[in-house]
């Protein structure tokens, strides 16, 4: 049997990092995508190699539809037929009220958050509907049912639309033989609250959460990697929600 060849976009950090070392290990070669990051990129891409599997390291911006063409395209070149896909990328734009908040980072989140994982699905719907089989993870967030207000309703409102996503194209696609599932990390402690402009947010979070703790990309990434693989083969249209019971 070949190995199963996954597409992880955002794979250069946190648990899209996580998710490309995790599938490694459990016997998948890898597409891995990264926006800006090529040196952290490859870092994952080595630690991919070194646990057997094989991997390519794709710049793309899942907001391109002409970079989602090519990662896919390179995928398909350089390892085989693409059998998985998890839809990783994202970004939060600064924390704050939506009032405050400026167009540009409105339309940027809105852009990769759902437009991306949009594009990325429909590739990967007419890829895997010719195969005749595949799984699709993609990477919501607990935020979809929290609203998460005063720090990104944008952010929220992208993974409750990803939410919808899951569940329709589970049923669009179920009877091609694909499955479409999602999973919702919560409070995970990763450099993307750096990013957002408050890295102690996670500690400073922890005791709102009932496992009183923020969540490891690892943990995420076994999720996702039981969502992928043969144990999950009547799982489909599923959110798993991994956010420590928030």
């Amino acid at each position: 049997m070949s190995r199963p060849v996954t597409v992880v976009t955002g794979g250069s950090r946190g648990i899209g990092a996580a998710t490309c070392v995790r599938l490694a290990a459990d016997g998948h070669d890898l597409a891995l995508g990264y926006v800006s990051d090529s040196a952290a990129a490859e870092q994952v891409a080595d630690a991919v190699r070194a646990a057997g599997a094989r991997c390519v390291a794709v710049r793309a911006d899942t907001a391109d539809e002409a970079d989602v063409e090519r990662l896919f395209d390179t995928a398909a070149a350089e390892l085989g037929p693409v059998t998985g896909l998890v839809n990783n990328a994202g970004v939060t734009g600064p924390l704050g009220r939506l009032a405050d908040a400026r167009t540009e980072d409105l339309r940027r989140v809105l852009d990769v958050n759902l437009l991306g994982c949009l594009l990325c699905c429909r590739r990967a719907a007419r890829d895997m509907t010719a195969l005749g089989t595949g799984a699709i993870v993609n990477v919501s967030s607990a935020a979809a049912t929290l609203g998460s207000p005063g720090d990104y309703v944008h952010y929220a409102a992208t993974k409750a639309a990803t939410d919808a996503l899951t569940v329709g194209l589970a049923k669009e696609l179920g009877p091609a033989g694909i499955r479409v599932n999602a999973v919702a990390p919560g409070i995970t402690d990763t450099d993307m609250h750096a990013t957002m402009g408050d890295p102690g947010r996670p500690a400073r979070l922890a005791p709102e959460i009932p496992l009183r703790r923020p969540g490891q990309p690892s943990e995420i990434a076994a999720a996702v990697a039981w969502l992928l693989s043969t144990d999950a083969s009547y799982t489909t249209g599923t959110v798993l929600r991994v956010a420590g019971g928030r």
